[in-house]
């Protein structure tokens, strides 16, 4: 099983460097490493040039091919003939040792499989439990603590019991952060583009969505999404790293929040083209709530200029519906 492992970067010759050490003392070692860097300056070349690592090719592509939807594309039309999975990492993650045993070993255990993702361990705290309050999350047995987001909506009776990692008929379902530690294989229809792995073979017909450029908010999910009505995928939680989130190269909180609601709606409809009235009406109420609960943050943290930004962000992208709805990409 010979795999192909991209990562896109720009700006972050720093973090590049902390994942390439831990791919480095991987147990399964990829069998090559294209590095495609969107940089504007050259410190991620010169960074590599003296940090050598096996099996490595580097590539820097021009603005025109640069953001991390075209950066995705441009690795995969350069990965070699003889490789039978492709996978990616976000330029902020740290891997354990065995992460590739694990999340290449899938492919063996589900020969059905045409993507894997793997699981962060840093970013939620879980504990085994036989059932949770009404502050928690239970799943699987175990339990997280529920985010006030998702308890507002529960009261609001916008939110119902769709498993993690699929997609309800109204969307803003539960993501894969949402399964536990608990080494199992979970089935999904979503999983992160930055801890992904796929079959060589899914590009032949799909390759990543031109509508999303620049930053690519939530890129993966129509990925994800549309892979997903060809066959099945699946999250191995035993394929572990950790995403230590790099503030460099990320867009300004306004583009964020605008992007959040547009391209929201946009992996929605990449599920159901034409959903019901009652789904129509929940989402948009959940985007009133949830561009609410930001305006809420101005007054109550620290970031009061980046919740403002990012409230009026999501505020322009609902409005934005009204008068130019994106055209889903099929």
């Amino acid at each position: 099983m010979n795999f192909s492992l991209i990562i896109c970067t720009y700006m972050r010759p720093t973090a590049l460097l902390k994942l390439l050490k831990t791919v480095e003392l991987q147990s399964l070692y990829p069998n090559e490493i294209l590095i495609i860097d969107g940089s504007t300056d050259n410190l991620t070349k010169e960074m590599l040039e003296v940090n050598l690592f096996d099996n490595l090719t580097y590539y820097k592509v021009n603005s025109a091919q640069r953001g991390l939807t075209k950066q995705r594309n441009f690795g995969i039309e350069r990965v070699r003939d003889h490789i039978d999975f492709v996978c990616f990492l976000d330029d902020d993650v740290l891997l354990e040792q065995d992460y590739f045993k694990y999340l290449i070993g899938t492919y063996e255990t589900y020969p059905e499989a045409l993507a894997v993702g793997g699981y962060i361990t840093n970013e939620v705290d879980w504990k085994l439990a036989d059932e949770a309050n009404a502050n928690e999350f239970y799943y699987d047995g175990w339990v997280r603590k529920e985010g006030s987001r998702f308890i507002l909506r529960k009261k609001l009776g916008l939110l119902d019991n769709t498993p993690p990692g699929w997609m309800p008929k109204f969307s803003n379902g539960r993501s894969v952060s949402f399964l536990p530690p608990s080494d199992k294989v979970y089935p999904v229809e979503q999983i992160m583009g930055g801890v992904a792995s796929y079959r060589k073979e899914v590009f032949k017909e799909l390759m990543f969505s031109k509508y999303f450029e620049g930053y690519g908010l939530y890129e993966d999910a129509d990925f994800s999404l549309r892979l997903a009505k060809k066959g099945k995928i699946y999250i191995n939680t035993a394929a572990r790293l950790e995403h230590h989130h790099d503030v460099a190269g990320r867009p300004n909180q306004f583009k964020y929040g605008k992007m959040v609601t547009r391209n929201g709606w946009y992996v929605w409809r990449v599920k159901y083209k034409n959903p019901k009235i009652i789904a129509r009406l929940k989402w948009n109420t959940i985007a009133l709530v949830l561009m609410f609960l930001r305006a809420v943050n101005i007054f109550t943290t620290k970031k009061r200029t980046e919740a403002l930004t990012e409230f009026l962000g999501r505020a322009y992208g609902l409005l934005s519906l009204i008068f130019n709805k994106p055209k889903v990409l099929r």
